[in-house]
């Protein structure tokens, strides 16, 4: 069975805005799993590991600012 991977650079772009967008720690957990979506989907087929230290500092600051 094939399953079609979304472009990378569309859904990098998507998880980043997600992020972004995150307002309190509940929706920050949420974009955490589609961070971790993102690294198991785009493992298979291998993506630049600076896409995924990008997605972890962009977590790690919007932590932040929503615990402020």
């Amino acid at each position: 069975m094939y399953t079609k991977i979304p472009p990378l650079e569309k859904t990098y772009n998507k998880t980043l805005l997600v992020i972004k967008g995150c307002q309190n720690i509940e929706q920050l957990e949420g974009a955490s799993r589609m961070v971790k979506n993102f690294k198991t989907l785009y493992r298979e087929v291998g993506y630049p590991k600076v896409l995924s230290y990008s997605l972890d500092n962009a977590i790690q600051k919007q932590h932040t600012i929503c615990q402020l």
